[in-house]
């Protein structure tokens, strides 16, 4: 179900100063197997496309009935200051959500980190030095988001 984190090509994120992720968190963080991850990818994301680049409007990312009224909200100028926490309307579109609730990033079909949502919000900075397109999903959860390189994320609902 799991592999070391040390099998990841950019493991180096997590391992940096800056931004710093405490060991605690570090062991909460875990990189799912391709086979683990590929049926996450399944249940939560696409069935018909591998990575984000590839997504259609058959996609229930790209349809606009999963769009809220906040559709866009810029991360990037957070992720550079010295605010550890993540944009305040990011909090908010995930405010139901508990800290041990368990949560997806999803970077493509074969590549899927596991970990508590208090986790994420703690280390979402080390996260997003991988910005092409990740999905965060909640397991069991309608609330979602995209992060795009461009510096901007998109609050989603996930049909059901």
């Amino acid at each position: 179900m799991y592999q070391p984190l040390e099998r990841f090509s950019k493991q180096w994120i997590f391992k940096r100063n800056d931004p710093k992720v405490e060991q605690e968190d570090l062991e909460r963080i875990h990189l799912l197997s391709e086979q683990r991850a590929s049926q996450i990818w399944l249940s939560y994301i696409s069935d018909e496309q591998i990575h984000p680049d590839h997504f259609t409007d058959r996609d229930w990312l790209k349809k606009t009935n999963s769009q809220l009224e906040i559709t866009k909200v810029q991360w990037e100028r957070t992720w550079d200051s010295d605010k550890e926490a993540l944009p305040e309307d990011v909090l908010a579109h995930f405010s139901t959500w508990g800290e041990d609730t368990l949560v997806f990033f999803c970077c493509h079909n074969e590549l899927v980190f596991e970990l508590p949502w208090g986790v994420f919000k703690r280390a979402w900075k080390a996260f997003l030095f991988l910005d092409n397109g990740p999905v965060l999903v909640g397991k069991k959860k309608k609330q979602a988001a995209q992060f795009h390189s461009n510096g901007w994320v998109n609050l989603l609902l996930r049909e059901s």
